[in-house]
């Protein structure tokens, strides 16, 4: 293999239901930085059944170029034909780097195409880097149970691919201005390789909350002790506009649902305002809050690494300051 042939960044744009997912925009920002750093174009690849009409957006944030796979195969995701149709484009492009969401669909297709093209994977990346010395592409994950980030470096293939949590890169702002190419991929099938079929798809409806997308969250750890602690974070979110969200804790002991937890096990968050309250600070908390815009930490140990991130502290009982917080921000919203 001659690393000379492997040019250009990819992303694979994941759709659904027609809809550009946000973890898609996300990479296009990071991915953006990366090829402006090789002086390289920025693609996305864009696989669907009549989804072509999407590729402008892509453009509008960033991506240089949209490869659009538009097959009657590729209208739901399935691992099969997908896998093909990616597979075929990486071996006709030759991209030097590949990123996807780390999401239920990235977490199932890139390990089958990192084998299928002989890579590797650096999987639930929460920082993509290019060395100053060298511009080797740099990609640093929490190891060994979230106690340590390893930074991992794929030295002899290509293409380099990583998968990204939703939420860790911010994306570009839109411009509809921007211009680029689209060019139409048509992959073909393998059918006998099909062994699934869709037979129905169905959506569980759920009252759940996307905490990802809140500005203000109010975040309670093991200090918090009960669901009557987290009703006093939730009159002070409510008062803030915000959502109540948890460390894994308060998910393990089963206070809070795990749609609300904040961590390398939960979900990354970038709000304008972090409250993190009776949270310690422990490294795998720390990867899914630490670019929050504000942090204030309440805690009662004035010891606590969550201290250590916070951009201010408070050395206290949360069940007593919570609600003073509430009551005083209360009234000087009225004002």
């Amino acid at each position: 293999m001659n690393k000379a042939d492997y040019k250009n960044v990819y992303v694979f744009a994941e759709q659904r239901d027609g809809e550009i997912q946000p973890v898609a925009l996300e990479l296009l920002g990071k991915a953006r930085e990366l090829a402006d750093g090789y002086g390289e174009k920025l693609v996305a690849i864009l696989a669907g059944y009549k989804i072509a009409a999407k590729a402008q957006t892509l453009i509008a944030y960033g991506a240089d170029e949209v490869v659009v796979l538009d097959a009657p195969e590729l209208k739901d995701y399935i691992t099969e034909q997908y896998a093909q149709a990616i597979h075929q484009v990486i071996e006709a492009f030759k991209p030097r780097i590949v990123l996807y969401g780390a999401t239920t669909i990235g977490r199932d297709l890139a390990p089958r195409l990192s084998a299928r093209v002989n890579t590797g994977l650096t999987a639930d990346c929460t920082k993509l880097a290019l060395a100053e010395e060298d511009q080797e592409f740099l990609m640093t994950r929490p190891a060994f149970g979230g106690n340590i980030m390893a930074t991992i470096v794929i030295r002899e293939h290509r293409p380099q691919m990583a998968t990204v949590r939703p939420g860790v890169m911010q994306k570009l702002a839109k411009d509809e201005s921007r211009k680029g190419n689209v060019v139409t991929f048509e992959p073909k099938f393998d059918s006998s390789k099909f062994k699934v079929k869709l037979i129905e798809n169905v959506k569980e409806a759920k009252d759940t909350v996307d905490i990802t997308a809140a500005k203000v969250l109010v975040s309670g750890g093991r200090g918090v002790a009960n669901k009557e602690g987290f009703d006093k974070l939730q009159k002070l979110a409510d008062v803030l506009g915000g959502q109540v969200s948890s460390s894994r804790a308060m998910v393990d002991a089963g206070v809070m649902p795990h749609d609300r937890q904040v961590g390398q096990t939960g979900k990354t968050v970038r709000p304008a305002l972090y409250l993190a309250c009776g949270i310690s600070g422990a490294i795998q908390h720390l990867a899914g809050m630490e670019e929050s815009e504000l942090i204030v930490a309440i805690n009662k140990d004035k010891f606590a690494p969550i201290f250590n991130v916070a951009d201010l502290g408070i050395v206290g009982d949360l069940h007593k300051i919570v609600p003073m917080l509430a009551e005083r921000i209360a009234k000087e919203i009225e004002k």
